[in-house]
């Protein structure tokens, strides 16, 4: 039978991909071709995000689908500091009804990091 049957893959020599090493430019942190204002949106100014930058920690909007690790390095060659904690946070989409259509429709969502940096270390919004 065809759905069971057993076919080799063959590899060609010219299929083997070769891996270029990184290395580390004088800054020393290593170059790579990832866009980092994709995963770090937009700063919140919000009161809360206020009162925590007194703290060292700042709050940011970041891309749906960002770890932590992509955020911590974003934040690293965006401005320049290292960062000792990065705690994110998924917000729901909410539902809100419309009067004049009669649908419902949701809004907002999205996903937020808390990154929280040394002491002496701040980082300038605006």
């Amino acid at each position: 039978m065809a759905l069971f049957s057993k076919k080799e893959e063959k590899k060609a020599d010219a299929d083997v991909v070769v891996k270029e090493v990184a290395t580390k430019d004088e800054s020393g942190v290593v170059p790579s071709p990832v866009d980092y204002s994709r995963i770090l949106r937009n700063a919140r100014i919000t009161e809360k995000a206020a009162q925590l930058a007194g703290n060292n920690t700042y709050v940011f909007d970041v891309a749906a689908d960002a770890n932590k690790t992509q955020i911590k390095s974003a934040i690293e060659t965006i401005y320049k500091v290292s960062p000792l904690r990065v705690r994110t946070v998924t917000t729901p989409k909410k539902p809100v009804k419309s009067k004049k259509i009669r649908k419902t429709y949701y809004k907002g969502g999205g996903k937020k990091a808390y990154v929280t940096l040394k002491k002496g270390d701040s980082i300038q919004l605006a």
